[in-house]
């Protein structure tokens, strides 16, 4: 893994810990992490592009109930860390959707894992409160270390598979996969027009 990698790495799970767990800025939204990574590869323009394309991808997703949507700051960090690798965007864009989706899955698996621990600490608190900071600080922990492992090795697994596999890649299934990329922004939108629709009502 090269040190750009790296760094982006460990900056993606920093922003994922604005998603749900701590600050809540809004900035591990994809429209503005990504050019926040892209100003760390040097390409603003493709971390603009990827961030746009991920946030109108996972616009209609609401983390509602039970449900945890597609984690954006994967979805766009993946995407250029195997772009600055030298994987086509268009190729990069729809792994870093597909390990969204597993990096949700997990997220989701976790959380229920974690729900006995959480009536334990519960107990711990009313028993002696001065142990919530510690608490707070394990939990942020806990949850940086997760997203930094998963972004770690899906960027390391994925650029290995993707730089083996390019050479092997006809040139239709080039300009399948960038057809299907430029289309995202169409089928974000076309997803966002009946929710403009009934406010407008």
């Amino acid at each position: 893994m090269t040190l750009t990698a790296f760094i982006l790495c460990i900056v993606a799970s920093v922003l994922e810990l604005d998603i749900t767990y701590a600050f809540q800025l809004l900035i591990s939204r994809p429209i503005i992490a990504g050019p926040i990574f892209g100003l760390i590869t040097g390409d603003v323009m493709a971390g603009v592009q990827v961030g746009i394309f991920a946030e109108l991808l996972f616009s209609d997703v609401s983390p509602l109930g039970g449900i945890i949507p597609p984690n954006g700051i994967v979805a766009t960090v993946l995407p250029l860390i195997l772009y600055h690798q030298g994987v086509a965007l268009y190729f990069g864009f729809f792994v870093g959707v597909l390990a969204a989706i597993l990096y949700s899955l997990l997220d989701t698996y976790l959380r229920k894992a974690r729900s006995p621990w959480l009536v334990f600490l519960e107990k711990e608190v009313d028993r002696k409160p001065t142990v919530i900071n510690r608490i707070i600080f394990g939990a942020l922990l806990q949850s940086f270390l997760m997203a930094f492992v998963f972004i770690s090795v899906a960027a390391w697994i994925s650029s290995q598979l993707m730089l083996w596999l390019t050479p092997y890649l006809t040139y239709k299934l080039h300009v399948a996969f960038l057809l299907a990329y430029t289309a995202v922004p169409w089928i974000g939108l076309a997803a966002l027009l009946p929710a403009f629709r009934l406010k407008a009502r």
